[in-house]
Parts: C-alpha cells; structure tokens; sequence
C-alpha cells in the first residue's frame, strides 16, 4: 500500500529517472518498509529506560535504507572509505580511545564529504551497532536497542566532533576533484592515472568546470539572500518599525524607515563583492596535492590535529583576558552600531531590526564564502585573518542564532506545502491515473 505512491512520488521528484525501478525493486521496498514497521512494534512492545523518539527514528532509519538500497552509483562510498583510511591516523584524541576517535572520524568524513544529514548519519551509526536489520534479526536488535542506542546519541552529541569536521573539511579540495574524475572516467582511472600528462589535464578541466559551477551557486546564492533580506526587510518595517513609531512616537519617520528597508540588500550586495572563487594557482596546489596521496606513502596533508576530550587547564590570568576580549569585541561592534544609529536619530525598535539584520547578513555573507571556498586550498594565512576573527565572529555567531530561531518558524515553508506543493500531488496523481484510463482503453480496442 505504501511502496507504490511512495516510488511513484520519488520519480515525480525526480529523485530517479523515469523508468529506472523495477517491479520487483518497488516489492522489494514493500518489505523494506514493512520490517520497519516490525522492528517498530518490537520497540514500542519494550520498555526502555532512556527517552526515545521512536517514530522519528524509524522514519530516519527508513528513509536512509531505502535511499542507499535504490541509488546505484557507489562512488561516495568508495571515495569516503579511502578518506577515512587516510585522515584516522591523523587526527589523536590524547584522552579518549582509538574506536572513539574512528567513529568520530567516520562521522566527520561522511557530514563533510558525502554531506550525509542527521538521519543517514544515526543510520551508517546503526548499522555498526547492530547490522543491517532483516527479518532473522529483527527480534535481537529491538531487545538489545536502548544500550546501542544510549552510544549512538553519546556519538552523535561528542563534545569536540565539530573541531574534527572542520579538520576534515580543510582536506577535502583534492578528494572532492579526484572524485569528480573518477565519475566522468568510471572504468577507465586506473589508464589515466598512468598517463601524467592525461591525468593532469583531467585535474585542471575538472577543477575550472567545478569552479564555475560554484561561481554559479555563489551568484544564486547572493540573489536568493537579497531577495531574502528585501522581502524580511519589508514585512519588519511595517510591522514592527512603522507600529512602533505610530504608537510611541505618533508619526512613522520615514527616513530611518527607509534606510531601514534599503541599507540591508545594499550591506548584501557590497559583501557579495568581496567573495572571491578559487584560481588556476588553487588547482596546481590541487594537483600537487594529489599526486602526493595517490603515489607517496606517507602523503603531504596537513599537520595532524592533536586535541583533548576535556579542555586543557588554562591560566586563569589568560582565561580572563580571553573571556574580557570576547565580551569586549561583542559590546565594542554592537554598541558602536548602537552609537551611529542613535546620532542617525533612529528609534529603539529600527535600530534593533537593523542590528538583528547586519547580524543575518554576516551569517549569510559567511556560509556563502564558505561555499566559494569549498575547493580552495590556502596558500597561507592571511594576516589579516585574526583582525577579522575577532570584529566579525561575534556577530556571525550572533547571526547563526537569528537565523537558525528564523528556519524554525518561516511562515513561506508552510504556505508552499499546503497551499501550492499538496494540491499538485493530488492534481498530478489524478491525472497520472486518467492518462493510465486512457491507455487501457485504447489497449482494449487493439
């Protein structure tokens, strides 16, 4: 009952090409689904003594079995396997156990590389817990779950796992090219790799088609965010700005409203200019790179990341001085900002939209230069770079708050599912079935 709605809607998303599954692949879907269901009595039958969300999980556990069982392309796998074997021995946990800092490391790789989400990431975590669930299992797994599933959560909440995953994404740039080689090429690597000459302008074509397709993404990225910033910019200024000043005041000031309204796209679009994609020097150091992993036995990467568990004792003198230019830079950016917006004689109310949206448009600026730099290996730091980190963390860190409070209550998400997305399913569906009518009809006069 569900198997086939379910595939039919996966290809009306085009998740797969049209034609691409089989009968017997959506039977074998059926089954999929209906020993979750199982394993989810089974759960449900138990008492547990930790907290779990079973329904959520089994979606979770689901959704990523079902993705890995119909995708047929194993790249991912191959080229995360060979990453992980590579950076393991690299990264130490000086207070915690070589299986830990595996586990953590197999989490960073696949959140990094393979950009695996939450659900994908507690299902690879399942299965080396307990095996792929089947139907002889089943009854094992859901009695020894709650312990497994006590180390699972432990994994997925370890306290230092991001400073690994930024560790791990610093050495992505040659992998994500080589993987990219290795999709156009398929069988023929291994012939190309011995070809230098080949392999070299395999590298260099793959990295600038890669850079122009971020160049591209940065670019769409930039106009979805003003356009973003524009269309928030106007819903706060009536409704927060213009209320505002109308009740306290008893007139709207309309100069402070209007630079309200048009200074935040501008902030946007001037940030966008500064955002830089990488060179054809970015893809020598590429290439250099992966001449090293592929054909040296102790290959060139970073310097290994050497950390603790638990944070290193620091000299009081210094964890104040530290704690004091924190503090410092937050109230020194936010209060100047206070300052000028006061001598431009703006209200309480716009000059806390303006700062909640210079503080969106750092987080957004951020992530976006991000993703321009996801294939860029530095040359070297730039000296600049501490200057930077100390003015503008602050209210990046502050704008990721904002922007993540934002994610969790945008009103368009809703209006787009129930209004527009849930009518066409319904409207696709009966048509599907309409144009079948016609078919078996036409079939049935010859």
């Amino acid at each position: 009952k569900i198997a086939n709605p379910l595939m039919r809607e996966l290809l009306w998303a085009r998740y797969f090409p049209e034609a691409s599954i089989s009968d017997e692949e959506i039977k074998k879907v059926g089954r999929v689904i209906d020993l979750y269901l199982e394993f989810r009595e089974q759960l449900l039958a138990r008492p547990h003594d930790v907290k779990i969300k079973i329904d959520k999980l089994i979606y979770q556990l689901l959704s990523s079995h079902l993705e890995i069982m119909l995708n047929k392309s194993k790249d991912i796998e191959l080229i995360s396997n060979f990453i992980f074997h590579l950076l393991r021995e690299r990264i130490v946990i000086k207070d915690d156990s070589a299986e830990n800092r595996d586990i953590q490391v197999f989490i960073a790789v696949r959140r990094a590389f393979a950009k695996d989400d939450i659900a994908f990431l507690k299902f690879h975590l399942f299965e080396q817990y307990f095996g792929r669930i089947t139907e002889e299992n089943v009854h094992t797994v859901a009695g020894n779950f709650a312990k497994g599933y006590k180390e699972l959560e432990g994994q997925m909440h370890y306290p230092i796992k991001e400073r690994i995953i930024s560790y791990v994404k610093k050495q992505l740039p040659p992998f994500l090219i080589f993987a990219e080689v290795l999709r156009k090429e398929r069988g023929g690597v291994r012939a190309l790799i011995g070809n230098i000459t080949e392999f070299r302008n395999s590298i260099f074509a793959t990295a600038d088609a890669r850079y122009k397709t971020i160049s591209k993404k940065v670019r769409t990225a930039i106009v979805r965010s003003v356009i973003f910033i524009l269309l928030s910019k106007f819903v706060f200024a009536f409704s927060v700005e213009a209320a505002y000043d109308n009740i306290v005041l008893g007139y709207i000031a309309w100069n402070s409203l209007i630079i309200n309204i048009v200074a935040p796209p501008l902030l946007m679009v001037i940030s966008s200019l500064f955002i830089r994609t990488p060179d054809n020097n970015n893809t020598k150091r590429i290439y250099d790179k992966l001449m090293s992993i592929l054909f040296v036995d102790k290959p060139e990467l970073d310097r290994p990341l050497v950390i603790s568990l638990k944070p290193e004792r620091r000299n009081p003198v210094l964890n104040f001085i530290f704690t004091f230019l924190w503090w410092g830079a937050f109230i020194l950016i936010f209060g100047y900002m206070a300052y000028i917006l006061n001598r431009l004689k703006f209200s309480p109310a716009s000059q806390g939209v303006f700062i909640f949206f210079v503080a969106i448009i750092s987080f957004l600026t951020y992530r976006i230069t991000q993703t321009a730099s996801s294939y860029t290996i530095p040359a070297r730091q730039n000296f600049l770079a501490p200057v930077w980190d100390f003015f503008f963390t602050p209210v990046i860190r502050v704008g990721r708050r904002f922007t993540e409070g934002l994610s969790q209550i945008n009103i368009f998400i809703y209006i787009f599912d129930y209004l527009i997305e849930t009518p066409f399913k319904e409207i696709f569906g009966f048509l599907e079935k309409w144009f079948y009518f016609l078919q078996t009809k036409r079939e049935e006069m010859g």
